[in-house]
């Protein structure tokens, strides 16, 4: 696995990336352009393209601090579901030595209690904390989301941690 750091929106494969992003996304879980653009050069976001070999695979778009990594979104090109990539990815994320937290649709239906249990198998375990993911447009409402992390749960001063992070610099971001 190789991660290619995009900084600018110039770059040659911007914009296959974010048309696999709005694929990947329904737009209540999406940054508007203007945002995403913008966040490109903040030295915490990580804009990370996944290649296998020369092959691009995927998108790691995750915010890092001194304390922990939080993966705001992550997706793989539909072909390329199935073949341990993912997972890959994943694991070379966790593999750095800090906590890696990332969010995920109640575990209500098919598609989510799979989605949840792909991150169980990559070493992430479900948090019990009741959080609501603030919303990346003016007038959509927030939605409840699990917190999942790795390689350990989050205790609640990490969690609270987070949750400040999220309300002072990543939805900060998005509404700017």
């Amino acid at each position: 696995m190789i991660f290619e750091r995009v900084t600018d929106a110039r770059h040659e494969m911007f914009s296959a990336a974010m048309e696999l992003y709005h694929s990947s996304f329904p737009e209540h879980e999406r940054r508007l352009a203007p945002s995403q653009k913008r966040i490109l050069s903040d030295p915490e976001y990580n804009f990370m393209l996944i290649y296998s070999g020369d092959t691009f695979v995927g998108l790691m778009l995750y915010w890092e601090n001194d304390d922990f990594i939080y993966l705001e979104h992550f997706c793989t090109l539909p072909e390329m579901r199935g073949k341990g990539l993912g997972a890959k990815a994943l694991k070379k994320l966790v593999s750095g030595g800090k906590t890696v937290i990332l969010e995920i649709d109640p575990p209500e239906n098919e598609i989510s209690r799979r989605r949840r249990a792909f991150y169980e198998r990559c070493g992430f375990l479900c948090n019990g904390y009741d959080y609501i993911h603030l919303p990346y447009r003016p007038e959509d409402a927030g939605h409840r989301l699990v917190i999942m992390s790795s390689p350990a749960a989050v205790d609640e001063a990490r969690f609270e941690a987070f949750r400040d992070y999220m309300r002072s610099r990543v939805m900060l971001s998005a509404m700017e």
